[in-house]
């Protein structure tokens, strides 16, 4: 067992823009039974994490450390582990949305949100995926059913989100359509979009028809004009599951489903995710990397909405 006793941290006391975050040091934490102590390399950012820390949404009012994504080396075992030991690369989810906290030099897990770490990867990629592939997977995969010869829409097809459902609906030999500005069409094209189309000129809900799942990423008046372009029997999937009942309300006037979803923690899932990383058919964009201490940053390049692919901590 390690001397080490505290951790460095972005925590922050209040709510508000990327300026409220700040390194700290804290007392590192001691797994339980049945978790893991993982010493972090590399961290995801995602949406969800500024969100949090401009709203609390989930958590309620700071102080609190956000993160979700790891990739790092497991440090000491709970009581009860069997799955791993010190030493084991890993990577995966932490339970969402109360598990919070990969943003920091170290974090708590329980055993089986993660499985090990694809040789494939370093932990940078590695520390891309699990939030968004997740999301992906279960939308797509568990949610949707989606079946070789199917028609899938892709909103923001070349975000976090989108462009790991993009690879995993090529790999279940879906006919995929990805919404995404002008610029980002050969990238689209490239990790296996069939029709990229350019929602700044086009009305996606006018020029796509008869597709059997939708993927909903934006919310709003998008998620109810998207019911449009499904066959009868048709599914939307939405990542965001508020909003009122206008949505269902249009469904159930046009003959299709609706489901609301928050990605949950998934051992099941993770080891998909990581066979798909090992046949080669999933590979996260890494839009930029960043130093804990400059997770401010990561925030205000995210909140932009104009990355392609992942923001990505890395520990020192």
């Amino acid at each position: 067992m390690s001397e080490i006793t505290t951790m460095r941290a972005v925590g922050q006391d209040v709510l508000g823009g990327p300026e409220v975050l700040r390194l700290i040091e804290v007392e590192r934490p001691v797994p339980r039974p049945n978790e893991v102590l993982v010493r972090v390399r590399a961290a995801g950012v995602n949406p969800t994490d500024w969100k949090h820390r401009a709203t609390g949404a989930f958590l309620g009012e700071p102080p609190f450390v956000l993160g979700w994504d790891v990739s790092g080396v497991v440090e000491e075992t709970g009581l009860g582990v069997a799955l791993f030991q010190p030493g084991d690369e890993v990577f995966g989810m932490l339970p969402y949305p109360f598990g919070h906290g990969s943003h920091a030099e170290y974090v708590i897990a329980p055993a089986r949100a993660l499985v090990p770490k694809p040789a494939a990867l370093d932990h940078v990629q590695a520390g891309a995926l699990p939030l968004v592939s997740l999301t992906a997977w279960q939308a797509l995969v568990e949610h949707a059913d989606l079946r070789a010869g199917q028609r899938v829409l892709i909103h923001a097809a070349a975000g976090g989100v989108g462009h790991a459902a993009v690879q995993i609906a090529t790999a279940r030999g879906a006919y995929v359509i990805g919404t995404a500005s002008a610029g980002k069409h050969d990238f689209l094209r490239g990790i296996g979009v069939d029709e990229p189309v350019d929602y700044r000129t086009t009305d996606v809900t006018e020029a796509v028809r008869d597709v059997d799942v939708v993927l909903d990423t934006l919310g709003g008046d998008t998620s109810v004009r998207s019911l449009r372009t499904l066959r009868p029997g048709g599914v939307l999937v939405s990542i965001l599951p508020v909003g009122d009942r206008t949505l269902d309300e249009e469904a159930d006037r046009l003959g299709v489903r609706v489901v609301r979803m928050l990605v949950d923690a998934d051992q099941y899932g993770m080891r998909a995710i990581a066979e798909l990383v090992e046949s080669g058919k999933l590979r996260p964009t890494i839009a930029g990397t960043f130093p804990l201490a400059e997770a401010a940053k990561a925030h205000e390049l995210g909140e932009t909405g104009r990355t392609t692919g992942k923001l990505v901590l890395v520990m020192d």
